[in-house]
């Protein structure tokens, strides 16, 4: 089904109460496993319903913030989610305590059980007003970033309409461009550092409420994180510090080389990879997406299966428009079995990524669409990352479709980029750590931390004032997994370390390593993240000498990497 015809309409706030309370009671009520089976999967047939309803009414409410149905129905769910979860907790109880738990066990896999274990421990109805209070703050957040007209040459762009203007290989322009976004920014600051300041002290008070210490330990069971501890992350954190950051900040410095400026850089600076400009896609939208179209049909029949449906039936929705959020991100809608991507193109090397990051998320869950139950579809956030970064790698023997001339620009852009964003990945999560441990610091002193922590993450970023919010070490606020998924950072830099596996495997044995991406996507949330990783042969990022080790390889590539003529 197109995505244009699916239906939306609000499901009863009573009707799904009343269903979750009548099928909680049949689970406990089983005699045999096969009544308690049934209650199951008749609980997976009303989740699927209100998933895709919820899902829809997001998805709506992302492509234009300004239309007030869907707005509604974003307060709606903001509000209804929360008060679910008193029946869903008590489903999972009952589920916990059923007498048939071996059997659900050998039938649907032990990390069911895991997960929902995991669940227990995020929630109790005292924290519902908080929860609500949390999801309208958000929203005022991404409603804000929605809203931004920033005036520019003449112009009057959004955040994501803005973001070609900031690679302009002009120097004057580019920096201009970079004032005017960060002029924005700073006349929204107070609106800014006080949703955020909001933010955190529910979010403490939410873990507080819960018996922890903060924020933290709940966040971290929010996240889903069942292999890995706050210790393992800080280990992680350490190996960045060593092996990543000195190849990050070589790159810099080449880059300062590059265009005749002096190291450490800023941002406006850093932006700009060649004096002949970044690389750029060639062709409109409709042009890249038929790249992607080739791209997914060169790759594998099941990836050109996939992609063929996402454009045959409207499933993306890629062009920047007013109103329309920034970002982008995967979704899916569970009633009809099939992914949904989100994304603003904006005529940058980011277009491209959409095509294959977000559809690196997508064919992960057509891939594993029909497990059961849902919850299994999808493994933790980290584990979701790979399929997206590694995708992105899967796609170089096909660059040259996407960028033409500027193919070889795109390689080294590519593989530097990975490298340089598992530091300020690494910055972001630092940073909320220490948010969370000390909550009650105000604006300015959360803002110090983030420029403190840039310095040691980042420091071929030069803080002197020159750019208004930028230049002043306050660039946090732009980063909505901020604002919206606390911890939901260090993610994305796990996930980048097994994706440069990935690379280095792409260079020796392609098809190996489509069989190893494969057989890793294949597994979809059955296994923690370690163990996913394991089974198809990877390493993982918390070994000793993983960073090391990708570091090293990336390291040498660079060296042995001609540029030819690009400047």
């Amino acid at each position: 089904m197109k995505f244009t015809e699916m239906p939306y309409s609000r499901p009863d706030m009573a009707g799904m109460k009343q269903g979750y309370e009548a099928l909680t009671e049949r689970l406990k009520g089983a005699k045999t496993y096969t009544e308690a089976r049934d209650a199951f999967l008749q609980k997976e047939v009303l989740e699927s319903g209100i998933s895709t309803q919820e899902s829809l009414a997001s998805v709506r409410h992302s492509i234009d913030t300004r239309d007030e149905f869907y707005d509604g129905e974003a307060r709606f769910w903001n509000a209804a989610m929360p008060e679910l979860e008193v029946d869903i907790q008590e489903w999972t109880k009952a589920l916990l305590a059923s007498p048939f738990r071996a059997e659900f066990e050998k039938e649907f896999g032990s990390r069911m059980f895991l997960r929902e274990e995991m669940a227990l421990k995020t929630f109790s109805p005292e924290i519902i007003p908080d929860m609500q209070q949390e999801n309208d703050l958000v929203r005022e957040y991404e409603k804000l970033l929605a809203s931004a007209q920033i005036p520019f040459e003449g112009g009057v762009y959004t955040l994501s309409q803005l973001a070609p203007f900031k690679t302009l290989s002009d120097d004057e322009r580019r920096l201009a461009a970079w004032k005017a976004e960060g002029k924005w920014y700073r006349e929204h600051q107070d609106r800014l550092d006080d949703i955020y300041d909001r933010l955190v002290h529910l979010r403490d008070g939410m873990g507080k409420k819960l018996g922890y210490e903060g924020y933290t330990t709940l966040g971290y069971y929010r996240m889903g994180r069942d292999c890995y501890t706050k210790d393992d992350v800080e280990k992680f954190r350490d190996a960045v510090r060593r092996y990543v950051v000195p190849v990050a900040a070589s790159i810099y410095e080449a880059q300062a080389k590059r265009l005749g400026k002096e190291y450490p850089m800023n941002y406006a600076d850093n932006a700009l990879q060649f004096r002949s400009g970044n690389p750029r896609p060639q062709g409109t939208p409709d042009e890249i997406l038929a790249q992607g179209l080739r791209f997914y049909d060169a790759l594998s029949p099941e990836t050109g299966r996939f992609f063929h449906m996402m454009v045959d039936n409207g499933l993306l929705d890629v062009l920047s428009t007013e109103g329309k959020r920034s970002g982008g991100y995967c979704t899916n809608f569970q009633e009809y079995g099939v992914p949904f991507i989100f994304a603003n193109f904006n005529g940058t090397q980011h277009d491209v990524e959409v095509v294959t990051h977000e559809a690196g998320h997508a064919f992960a869950y057509y891939v594993n669409r029909d497990r059961v139950p849902a919850s299994s579809i999808w493994p933790s956030m980290e584990a979701c990352e790979v399929h997206s970064m590694s995708m992105e790698f899967m796609s170089w023997p096909w660059a040259e479709g996407f960028f033409g001339a500027d193919t070889r620009k795109f390689y080294y852009s590519h593989l530097t980029g990975a490298l340089t964003f598992i530091p300020y990945g690494t910055l972001v999560d630092h940073f909320q750590h220490a948010v969370y441990e000390k909550p009650d610091m105000t604006p300015a002193e959360r803002h110090a931390v983030w420029k403190e922590l840039s310095g040691v993450y980042m420091p071929w970023a030069k803080l002197d004032g020159g750019i208004p919010f930028y230049g002043d070490g306050e660039a946090w606020q732009r980063q909505h997994h901020i604002y919206s998924s606390p911890f939901y950072y260090i993610d994305y830099c796990l996930a980048q370390t097994v994706s440069l596996q990935f690379w280095a495997l792409i260079r020796k044995d392609r098809k190996l390593a489509w069989e190893r991406y494969m057989a890793y996507t294949k597994q979809g949330g059955s296994r923690v993240f370690t163990e996913l990783l394991a089974e198809a042969g990877l390493a993982s990022p918390f070994g000793a000498d993983c960073l090391r080790d990708v570091c090293g390889e990336a390291q040498k590539w660079l060296e042995e990497y001609d540029l030819g003529d690009v400047r």
